[in-house]
């Protein structure tokens, strides 16, 4: 997915669609925790009740691991039907090199880094040991989709160090390297694998820090953009070319974190400083209502791998991030307890995707409560 979601399977931009500003928590709102539960259990239900008969959610290995994610991020189980059943069509899934991604869709569909990687960290976060060599095998995969000295890069190349969505994709991005990482940290891959390392490169070529970026393109405000070679899909709303915006911003610092580089190193920093300048709930920060739930998904994360129970802005404002999102997202679902958004782009108008995102990071504002 572009910015994280599907743009390979042909979806077009849709126009700038907002959601209403928030309002400050009344005196007397109801207690987040019990809010976040009612909330995450009303969007399961409707999931239940979306799950096709061969265990999946639209038949495609990726969102049914964004789904089933959403299920045991709650503390949901494999006794649990829905759970079970997504378990079995993913591990269907998995082929004997390791990736787990789908055949019944065309080369250019089946995005087998995407897939394998979601699927591996949900398969993973199950507990079951049943898939252990699944989510092994996954992990040689995926590292050996990095395009490196392997693939015929030099880490003088832009590519170096990235993941793009299949094989034979030359075209890496922030987006899917995120998902990668993450699927690799959280599955225990050793924190010094050559994997982290050569991910740096790339990560810094991401970035827009002069100080650590050798690209000519790279500005000075310490945001991501979505790929080394200078697309930014935030430039069409800013009308400027390289703007760093919210989601890659979060996949990035994240994706720091998850390569072992310490929260106070300078590339750290400036990214959290552009984070802080830029802290909303109610948008992706320069693309508004684009990639909204993937926006929640990852600056949830994010803010929980980092820590703090709250984020103090730039102008001093502490922010208790965990409630504030929380709280956005509830007030956002709708009554049958799904979400979707308004804007098409990137398939977020499809509930079972919008809801997989939405319940993932409720569950990440559990922790950083």
């Amino acid at each position: 997915m572009k910015l994280g979601v599907l743009a390979a399977l042909g979806v077009t931009a849709a126009c700038l669609t907002l959601p209403a500003a928030s309002a400050p928590p009344q005196a007397g709102a109801a207690p987040v925790k019990p809010l976040i539960s009612a909330s995450a259990r009303k969007g399961m239900d409707f999931l239940r009740k979306t799950q096709d008969k061969e265990g999946s959610w639209q038949s495609y290995p990726g969102i049914t691991a964004i789904c089933l994610l959403g299920f045991v991020r709650n503390g949901v189980g494999e006794k649990d039907p829905a759970v079970a059943r997504a378990c079995a069509y993913l591990a269907s899934e998995a082929k004997p090199d390791g990736g787990i991604y789908t055949e019944k869709l065309g080369p250019a569909q089946r995005l087998p880094n995407y897939n394998t990687a979601l699927c591996m960290t949900a398969l993973y976060a199950t507990g079951n040991p049943k898939y252990q060599e699944i989510v092994r095998k996954a992990q040689r995969f995926l590292e050996g989709e990095q395009l490196d000295e392997r693939k015929g890069f030099s880490p003088k190349d832009r590519q170096y160090g990235g993941i793009a969505y299949g094989s034979g994709d030359a075209n890496p991005d922030l987006s899917n390297l995120q998902h990668a990482l993450e699927a690799l940290k959280e599955t225990g891959e050793a924190k010094n694998a050559e994997v982290f390392k050569k991910a740096l490169v790339f990560l810094q070529r991401c970035q827009n820090r002069k100080d650590s970026n050798d690209q000519s393109w790279s500005g000075t405000d310490g945001g991501f953009i979505y790929a080394a070679n200078g697309d930014s899909k935030a430039d069409e709303y800013t009308k400027q070319a390289h703007s760093s915006y919210g989601s890659m911003t979060y996949a990035g610092l994240k994706s720091y974190l998850y390569c072992s580089v310490s929260k106070g190193d300078p590339r750290v920093q400036s990214a959290f400083n552009w984070l802080r300048a830029n802290y909303d709930v109610d948008q992706n920060p320069r693309m508004g209502s684009d990639g909204l739930y993937y926006y929640y998904h990852t600056m949830s994360k994010t803010l929980a791998v980092w820590g703090d129970k709250a984020l103090v802005d730039a102008s001093g404002r502490k922010h208790p991030w965990a409630t504030d999102l929380a709280r956005a997202i509830v007030r956002q679902q709708r009554p049958d307890g799904a979400w979707s958004n308004q804007n098409k782009r990137w398939r977020e108008d499809q509930p079972d995707l919008a809801t997989g995102y939405a319940l993932i990071a409720l569950a990440n504002c559990l922790k950083g409560l």
